[in-house]
């Protein structure tokens, strides 16, 4: 859901490719860096449709950066010109720091000569007023890594159960799962809703579904809670905003439909609904999963039936929306 309908991201045989992020500064805990972690220094643009969006608040929310970071929300869909502040559903009507109107004019302000994709989310340096990064993958490592001087001791990353979400002793398995998931799961959906011949799209949604196989025997083979065992890791966090969305959007809108997580993967749908009713906010989770799922999860078929329509099918064809699961999140 954060790709404009004139890019340039199909091969002559209908795959579906996503560009890389073209913003790659770092926050950093020294304070002599050209971005050095302060309090009300940084803010997050997104949209809470976009799952690459949505891992950065759920970051946000389990370290306790509230207070820290600040969070300018735009509409849930795009329009001409890609994301807007639409003043609806929760986006401000307004950029707060420019008054600009669409995130294209941040990307302009950051480089006049820029001509990438104007993506959520992207990390702003409201003290230099320039943009720092648009890739969450580098993102989330830097709200994990980089502000613990600024908060309580239980929230810091060395206080946490088995060292925080990125531990040095698990940090080999964490990126090779990252790795796989990202590419056949993260963007497989995407490989598939967006494909436009049947010889790519039979490709990936195959690929999709082995590997989502693959993520259900790993959970049987440990039989612990989490895809790495007994500790919450930046793993989960990264595969969670795509399974949240699966069986209300991909499911349906994106026809990735040769299985669904709650009828189809009993560990993958325990480990989902885990994570999302956690609505404890003084436990280890602190609701952060629920909080930035709940409000937004009813709509998220209609988001992506919408960027469907715009990127594979054209502006002319009616939106039609899939009413389905009746049961968005099952309970526990």
């Amino acid at each position: 859901m954060s790709l404009k309908a004139d890019e340039k991201v199909y091969h002559k045989n209908g795959r579906f490719t996503r560009p890389d992020s073209t913003f790659r500064n770092f926050v950093s805990k020294d304070a002599n860096s050209q971005f050095p972690a302060e309090a009300g220094r940084y803010a997050l643009y997104i949209s809470p449709g976009c799952p690459w969006a949505h891992r950065t608040l759920i970051v946000r929310l389990l370290k306790g950066l509230e207070s820290i970071i600040d969070v300018y929300q735009v509409h849930m869909t795009m329009g001409p010109d890609g994301w807007y502040f639409s003043g609806e559903d929760g986006s401000l009507p307004e950029d707060p720091l420019h008054g600009f109107k669409t995130l294209k004019e941040l990307y302009l302000k950051a480089d006049p000569a820029y001509t990438g994709r104007y993506t959520v989310p992207v990390l702003w340096d409201k003290k230099a007023d320039v943009l720092v990064n648009n890739e969450s993958s580098e993102i989330i490592r830097m709200l994990y890594s980089e502000f613990d001087h600024l908060l309580p001791e239980p929230l810091r990353e060395v206080n946490r159960p088995g060292g925080g979400l990125y531990p040095e002793h698990l940090r080999g398995e964490i990126d090779a799962i990252n790795d796989w998931v990202y590419h056949t799961v993260n963007n497989g959906v995407y490989k598939a809703g967006f494909s436009r011949t049947q010889e790519s799209y039979d490709e990936h949604v195959h690929t999709l579904f082995a590997s989502l196989d693959r993520l259900e025997a790993q959970l049987a083979a440990h039989g612990k809670p989490f895809l790495l065992g007994s500790q919450l890791t930046e793993a989960d966090v990264r595969l969670y905003t795509t399974l949240a969305r699966f069986d209300v959007a991909y499911h349906t809108v994106f026809m990735c439909n040769l299985k669904s997580v709650r009828h189809d993967y009993p560990r993958l749908h325990a480990w989902l609904r885990r994570l999302y009713w956690d609505g404890d906010e003084g436990g280890a989770l602190r609701g952060a999963f629920y909080r930035t799922t709940a409000p937004y999860i009813g709509r998220y078929a209609f988001g992506y039936a919408h960027s469907r329509r715009k990127i594979v099918l054209g502006e002319g064809t009616p939106l039609v929306v899939p009413a389905g699961p009746a049961v968005l999140m099952e309970p526990l």
